[in-house]
C-alpha cells in the first residue's frame, strides 16, 4: 500500500516585514542581496524580534484546518549547513518538549477523505539558490539572501494519501483556503512549496524535494511509486533517501541520505521568549477571519439558489468570488454567476492569466443587465467579454465596435429566416417532418446575424413557419 505525506512551505504574504527583523517581507524583484540586515544575516550581537502580525496569520491557517492552537508558543534552532541558510540555523518550532507550535492535530476533508494536519509550524524561509550556466561543466551557483527570513509556516500532514491524485486536490483545496482567508497568495512565484515523503508498505520513507508546481508534484509522486514498486518486486530495499525532481527528464534523483531528526540538534531559541496565546487573543483573530469558503457556499445556494455545482466552483476561488459578490444585485446573481463560471472561467484558469484580465465588476454587471434585458445574445455576450477582458473598454464602447447589436424584431428575424429557407431546403423538409432537427437553422440564422437574433424569437417564428 502507497502511503504519502506531505510537508507544505507556505509564504505569509501582504506583511510589512521579515519574520524576526525591518527588512521587506516582499523580496521579489529587488537586486540580490538588497534585503538582508544583520538579523537575518545572524551576525553577532543582532537579536531577533518576532512579528505579531505573522504570529496572528499563522493563527489563521490553524483555525481554518481545524488545528489545536496551545496557550503558549516557542521557538528553535534548526541546525544545519546549506548554501542558502546564511546563520547555519533556522529558526523553527518543535514540538519534543511538549506542543508548542502554533498549531496540531488539525484535519480537512478531500473527496470524502480526512486528511489529518501533524502541525503546523511558524518558521524562517531561508535564502534562494540561483543556478547559472548552459551545462554541468560551466554551471555555477549563486545564492541571493533577500528571501532569508521571510515569515513562512509548514503545515505537515500525515501520511494519509493514496494517489498523487488526491495530493494534488489537497492543494489547490488548500491553496484556495490560503487565498480565501487573506494570509498567502500561493500563486506568487515561490510562495507555496511542496516536499512529497512517499513509501510503499512498510519500506522506508522516501522524500521528494525542489518540485516547482502542483502538476509537478503529481507527476514527480507517480514515478516514485513506478520506481519504489519496480525495487520491491525484484526484491531490493528501498533507500531512505532525498531526492530531488528533474522536470527536464521528468524523473526523481537522488540527492541525499535522509536526515533524521536528530541531526538538526534542535535547541531552544534564548532570544525569542515564550509568546503566551489567550483565548481572548484567538477570538479576535477569528473574529478578523473572512467568510469561510464552506459557509460562503451555502450562502450562494440559499440566498441565490444557485446549483450546489456552480457554487462550489465559486466560492472556492477567492478572485471570482470577490468579482461575482461586486458585480451582481438580487436581480442579476444568477446571470454573473453564469458569465463567470462559465466564460470568465474558461477564459482564465490559470493564475498568470487572471492577472491579466483588464475586467472589473462593472463590466460583468453591465453585461449580465444587458443580456437579462435582451440587448444582447448570451453569444454575444461571450464575444463581448472576451473583448472586455483584452482591452478593458466599456461594454457599450464593445458593442459598438463590434457590431454585438441585438437583433430581437420579429419582422427582420424573419426576413433573415425566409433566406435560410431558400438556401437549406432539404433540412426545411426534414425539420417538417422531424422537429427534432430545427436546432440546425436556428445555427443557421444565427450564423447569419453573427450570434446576434433573439434565439426565443428566432425558435417561435421557424416553428410557425414549419407548420404552415
Amino acid at each position: 500500500m502507497t502511503k504519502i505525506g506531505l510537508e507544505i512551505h507556505c509564504q505569509l504574504t501582504k506583511l510589512a516585514s521579515k519574520l524576526f527583523c525591518s527588512c521587506k517581507a516582499e523580496y521579489r524583484n529587488l537586486e540580490p542581496n538588497s534585503n538582508i540586515c544583520p538579523v537575518c544575516a545572524g551576525l553577532p550581537g543582532s537579536l531577533p524580534l518576532l512579528n505579531k502580525k505573522a504570529v496572528e496569520k499563522a493563527a489563521m491557517i490553524s483555525l481554518a484546518l481545524g488545528c489545536k492552537i496551545p496557550g503558549k508558543i516557542g521557538f528553535f534552532r534548526k541546525n544545519y549547513f546549506y548554501p542558502d541558510l546564511p546563520k547555519n540555523f533556522q529558526i523553527t518550532q518543535y514540538n519534543a518538549y511538549g506542543p508548542t507550535s502554533i498549531g496540531s492535530d488539525g484535519k480537512m476533508e478531500i473527496e470524502g477523505k480526512e486528511i489529518r494536519i501533524r502541525r503546523i509550524q511558524l518558521e524562517e524561509d531561508p535564502g534562494r539558490l540561483v543556478y547559472e550556466g548552459t551545462s554541468e561543466k560551466t554551471m555555477i551557483t549563486l545564492v541571493d539572501y533577500n528571501r532569508a527570513g521571510t515569515p513562512l509556516v509548514e503545515i505537515v500532514t500525515e501520511p494519509d494519501f493514496e494517489t498523487p491524485k488526491q495530493v494534488r486536490k489537497f492543494l489547490n483545496v488548500l491553496a484556495d483556503l490560503v487565498e480565501n482567508i487573506g494570509v498567502s497568495d500561493p500563486y506568487l512565484e515561490g510562495a507555496m512549496r511542496v516536499d512529497g515523503n512517499i513509501s510503499e508498505g512498510d519500506g522506508n520513507r522516501v522524500e521528494i524535494k525542489n518540485v516547482g508546481s502542483f502538476s509537478d508534484i503529481e507527476k514527480a509522486l507517480l514515478f516514485e511509486i513506478t520506481r519504489q514498486q519496480s525495487l520491491v518486486e525484484r526484491g531490493i530495499e528501498v533507500q531512505a533517501e532525498t531526492r530531488h525532481w528533474d522536470e527536464a527528464r521528468r524523473i526523481t534523483v537522488s540527492s541525499r541520505s535522509k536526515e533524521e531528526e536528530q541531526d538538526y540538534r534542535y535547541l531552544p531559541e534564548a532570544d525569542i521568549p515564550i509568546v503566551l496565546i489567550g483565548n481572548e487573543s484567538l477570538d479576535k483573530i477569528s473574529t478578523q477571519m473572512p467568510e469561510s469558503i464552506v459557509a460562503r457556499k451555502e450562502r450562494y445556494v440559499k440566498k441565490y439558489g444557485m446549483p450546489a455545482q456552480v457554487a462550489d466552483v465559486l466560492s472556492s476561488d477567492r478572485f471570482y468570488s470577490d468579482l461575482f459578490d461586486k458585480s451582481h444585485n438580487e436581480k442579476n446573481a444568477k446571470e454573473v454567476s453564469n458569465i463567470i463560471t462559465t466564460d470568465l472561467m474558461g477564459f482564465a484558469d490559470t493564475r498568470e492569466k487572471k492577472l491579466e484580465l483588464k475586467i472589473t465588476s462593472k463590466h460583468i454587471s453591465d453585461l449580465a443587465d444587458s443580456i437579462l434585458e435582451n440587448k444582447l445574445t448570451r453569444n454575444s455576450g461571450k464575444l463581448a467579454l472576451q473583448e472586455m477582458v483584452k482591452t478593458g473598454k466599456a461594454l457599450t464602447d464593445v458593442i459598438s465596435s463590434l457590431d454585438l447589436g441585438h437583433v430581437s424584431d420579429a419582422g427582420s428575424i424573419e426576413k433573415i429566416i425566409d433566406e435560410v429557407f431558400k438556401e437549406e431546403e432539404k433540412a426545411v423538409a426534414e425539420a417538417k417532418q422531424n422537429p427534432d432537427t430545427i436546432n440546425y437553422l436556428v445555427g443557421k440564422v444565427m450564423k447569419k446575424t453573427k450570434g446576434k437574433a433573439d434565439p426565443a424569437t428566432t425558435l417561435d417564428i421557424l416553428r410557425k413557419k414549419l407548420s404552415v
